[in-house]
């Protein structure tokens, strides 16, 4: 990727200066503003991720970049993170919000700002962008949301289909470890120690809160925009990647506002699109002004006259673990939903086949605990990505229904869903659905999959158990994708009733019997479009120059890998997690990190199920060397989820405050 050195206008940075709120706690800013301007439209990006020594790198490319072409840009500390004052108690708060509208109008009420705020995002910062903007501060005209969702429940990290999903405890430790980081002495002067104080000690696992609303209720309702959608009121344009957990919210969002939108979805994983691992990376910066050109500067770039929907249509590939690039093309949908895709109903039938004529029949499955153990992550931990190997191992212990070989090419572009008539022997149970690109070699990669929560079947706010014997109905809906199936290859889709550690396994193994010739499966298939080889082409990806940041080689605790004991049936996945060390010149810093998430079960025991967490953060700085550890544990019995968390903070080689956590919360039929 290219770095711009010149701008249109020189770019002064300021380090730190503080937003004031109504309740007389400042949030800590960092500002990049272009001289000889006047006032100009500003662009806000307001996170707990740690202006000063986090993101400091990725903001510096980003910002200082927009604000050379005529942008006030400013990245906000999130209350309670980084240099900012107050208490952090919870992701994606309406007091998060309401400070971030009460942000917004202070910065568009400076002398330097024409009275008019964008927010930009991905992840959090994607999240709180549509939720703010649902709350309508007069002043934001605009929002660019990337990599985040509508639907903090069944779409975030937490409850994926009503299901447990492997990086809700996860994702609480890594919070964990960075909610009791202190602001900056060099920033906030000698009241850090004070402030660092206050922080670790309100400081909570969010896990205890999370697991306390396993159903759809209002705590997440609470920030799910979707929920009305309708509060939106500014002209909003939607990114992820298909290598993203969060790509489906871009369909989702087009479909249900009535606001100017875009939506544009590459290959790309946890990243924004200029700056990524799995390329076509594309000049996303440039993209970014065409649209604040048009909405806070008025001028016609065009950018409203392309596709509702640009996509990257995936070209078939041989199943691996990482891909550098994913071969395919850009199309272009004109409206989403589209009425050009059809949607194409195979039925699931007796003996395997999966085709548009039905035979009926019954065939059973009750998955081992090794399905999903290779299924890897993709998106949610940064911009690297990892998919699941030939899918071959996980058919094993999966009922497969499968096509006859293609006669001509099939692309699909939106949410594959599959009508599940099935009975369960146990009043709690689970499916995976998966998509798969079968070769003719027999090598199957997936394209896409599914969880639900089969007491989930008909709603996430009331689940209701299964009746043993008893015949139910299911929807299973997979992630949205864009995938084209070549000649010669079949479709496939597997089901399983397992798929560790993505989903936390129900108490009891479940034989799930599915009704063969009533299920069906139904492809959002995307007819051939001309216009497609007119789309503008993007420019080249690009960015302003990153501070100098000096990193060493760590050796991972706890490389990325899967070991299975055949003897005792224990098998165990390793994720490494946040594992660096970087000298941060301009600020003097260096920070180190250790971190990983093992998950641990026994073949045949679903009870054995557990998730270990462990996290050691290092900073050292000109006045102090400032040390987290903690380390978690979830596991559960028959009733109970278990929370075990031991917390030790240091400074300068002392230990300054410990505390442990055991909490024992029941099951709501997950």
């Amino acid at each position: 990727m290219a770095e711009r050195t010149e701008f249109p206008f020189t770019v002064r940075v300021v380090e730190n200066f503080f937003i004031p709120l109504p309740d007389g706690i400042r949030l800590a800013a960092r500002g990049w503003f272009p001289e000889g301007a006047g006032p100009v439209p500003a662009i806000l990006e307001y996170l707990p991720y740690r202006k000063r020594d986090g993101t400091r790198p990725r903001d510096q490319g980003l910002h200082h970049y927009l604000a050379g072409h005529g942008y006030a840009c400013i990245r906000l500390d999130i209350r309670g993170t980084g240099d900012s004052e107050g208490l952090i108690d919870d992701e994606y708060t309406v007091r998060e919000q309401l400070d971030g509208c009460d942000a917004i109008a202070w910065l568009a009420a400076q002398e330097w700002c024409d009275g008019q705020v964008a927010m930009i995002g991905i992840s959090w910062g994607g999240f709180n962008g549509l939720q703010i903007a649902a709350r309508q501060p007069p002043a934001l005209k605009t929002i660019i949301t990337v990599g985040s969702t509508d639907d903090r429940y069944a779409t975030d990290i937490h409850w994926v289909g009503g299901c447990l999903s492997k990086d809700n405890f996860d994702w609480s430790s890594t919070m964990f470890a960075h909610n009791d980081l202190p602001p900056d002495p060099e920033v906030v002067g000698a009241v850090w120690r004070g402030m660092w104080r206050a922080r670790v000690t309100h400081n909570e696992p969010w896990i205890i809160n999370w697991l306390n609303h396993q159903r759809r209720d209002d705590y997440w309702k609470q920030g799910s925009v979707c929920e009305d959608v309708s509060k939106i009121k500014v002209p909003v344009y939607a990114v992820s990647g298909w290598a993203d957990n969060y790509s489906e919210a871009v369909p989702r969002l087009l479909a249900g506002l009535s606001v100017p939108r875009l939506g544009l979805i590459g290959p790309w994983a946890h990243s924004y699109p200029h700056d990524v691992a799995v390329e076509p990376a594309i000049g996303w910066l440039q993209e970014v002004l065409r649209w604040c050109n048009h909405w806070m500067k008025g001028r016609d770039t065009g950018i409203m006259q392309e596709p509702m929907l640009r996509a990257w249509m995936q070209d078939s590939v041989p199943p691996q673990i990482c891909y550098a690039a994913r071969p395919g093309r850009w199309v272009g949908e004109a409206h989403w939903p589209s009425p050009r895709i059809v949607s194409e109903k195979l039925f699931l039938n007796a003996g395997g086949g999966l085709a548009k004529s039905s035979v009926n029949g019954v065939v059973s499955i009750c998955s081992p605990l090794w399905v999903g153990i290779a299924a890897g992550e993709v998106g949610r931990y940064g911009g690297d990505a990892e998919w699941p190997p030939d899918q071959r191992e996980d058919d094993g212990g999966s009922l497969v229904f499968i096509s006859e070989p293609l006669t001509e090419r099939v692309e699909i572009l939106g949410a594959p869903t599959v009508t599940l008539a099935f009975a369960s022997d146990k009043p709690q149970a689970l499916v995976c659905v998966r998509l798969n690109d079968v070769a003719p070699d027999g090598r199957s990669t997936r394209v896409t999959y599914g969880l639900l929560n089969l007491t989930h079947r008909n709603s996430h706010e009331v689940p209701e158990p299964l009746v043993p014997g008893q015949r139910a109905q299911a929807v299973v809906e997979m992630d949205d994708i864009a995938h084209a199936f070549p000649p010669g290859h079949r479709i496939a889709v597997s089901i399983s009733t397992t798929y560790w550690p993505v989903a936390w396994p129900s108490p009891e193994l479940a034989t799930v019997t599915v009704l063969c010739g009533e299920t069906a499966l139904s492809l959002p298939v995307r007819p051939p479009n001309p216009d497609d080889a007119s789309l503008r082409d993007f420019d080249p990806p690009e960015m302003a120059p990153l501070p100098p940041v000096t990193r060493h080689e760590v050796e991972q605790t706890h490389p990325r890998r899967v070991v299975r004991d055949l003897l005792s049936g224990k098998m165990t996945v390793d994720f490494p997690r946040w594992t660096y060390s970087k000298h941060i010149h301009d600020i003097n810093q260096t920070q180190r990190s250790t971190a990983f998430a093992r998950y641990e079960i026994i073949d045949g025991d679903p009870l054995s199920a557990t998730l270990i967490t462990e996290y050691d953060v290092e900073m050292v700085r000109p006045d102090a060397t400032i040390t987290h550890r903690s380390t978690g544990r979830l596991s559960c019995d028959a009733t109970h989820f278990i929370i075990e968390m031991d917390l030790r903070i240091g400074e300068n080689g002392k230990t300054v405050f410990e505390r442990q956590w055991h909490e024992a919360i029941a099951r709501d039929m997950v």
